[in-house]
């Protein structure tokens, strides 16, 4: 059998069958927003804390009272900064600090539970 007959033959026998060639993705894996922290956040905020600055905490008590309870809040403060907290917008995107952003408020809510 020529190759071409073959190549036929094989890929409708792959449809009859139902099966299909998936391609290989090149693009990374969307981050997640504990990675993201853990790359990007942790050395000063291990555990919801502040290395930095006691009062400034991402504990729920902390971020309520500093005006920081809502994603929107936290994205803004990680993408500008603040004071002693750096900006990030140029090294995360809109979307990775939207997810980072969401993160730190679902762990706060849960009370930063260990992992």
């Amino acid at each position: 059998m020529n190759r071409l007959l073959r190549s036929l033959l094989m890929a409708f026998c792959l449809l009859i069958c139902g099966l299909t060639i998936a391609p290989i993705s090149t693009q990374a894996a969307p981050a997640t927003g504990a990675a993201l922290f853990e790359a990007q956040c942790v050395g000063c905020h291990i555990g919801g804390g502040n290395i930095i600055r006691r009062g400034k905490t991402l504990q729920l008590k902390a971020l309520k009272k500093n005006g920081y309870d809502t994603a929107e809040a936290i994205a803004t403060i990680v993408s500008q900064g603040k004071n002693n907290m750096s900006a990030y917008s140029d090294r995360l995107s809109p979307e990775e600090i939207a997810i980072v952003s969401a993160y730190v408020l679902e762990q706060a809510n849960a009370g930063w539970p260990r992992s």
